[in-house]
């Protein structure tokens, strides 16, 4: 798993969102970016960190920050999600894992005593430029919005 870093040049990607637009790094060109991986929509921990982001996106907003959320998946799992919790930013249905992929997110997971291939809960805080600045590996999914604002 080759992980971006601060400092590394955001891949161009280019994936639908929960609404089947199109979405890419390029469109916030002149923003900075929160990308935040997570491994399922509607699961526990993903919901607490999808809604502490909520619960502060005002906050985030008058930072400068634009949200994108990211999983593996469908669009209509994606809907779902936002339409139960209310997310007022878009969450990307990365299906064939491009986005996932060009951030190096994916990987061996244990959990349980099991490994598995699956999704690394991380965050990139990415500036104006495309340029990543900050990365952020251990998660608190009930405090992010404080993580990234720090």
């Amino acid at each position: 798993m080759n992980t971006l870093k601060a400092g590394d040049k955001v891949p161009p990607f280019t994936v639908n969102d929960h609404l089947g637009n199109t979405q890419s790094l390029d469109k916030y060109k002149g923003s900075k970016v929160v990308v935040f991986f997570y491994p399922k929509a509607n699961t526990p921990g993903c919901t607490a960190e999808a809604c502490d982001l909520r619960d502060h996106y005002s906050e985030l907003t008058k930072a400068g920050y634009v949200l994108l959320g990211v999983s593996a998946d469908t669009v209509k799992a994606q809907k779902n999600f936002v339409d139960k919790f209310d997310f007022p930013f878009p969450l990307l249905a990365d299906t064939e894992k491009e986005v996932i992929n060009a951030f190096g997110v994916w990987g061996l997971k244990k959990f349980m005593g099991k490994e598995y291939d699956g999704i690394h809960r991380k965050t990139f805080i990415i500036d104006e430029e495309g340029i990543v600045e900050r990365v952020i590996d251990k998660v608190k999914t009930k405090e992010h919005a404080a993580q990234i604002l720090e």
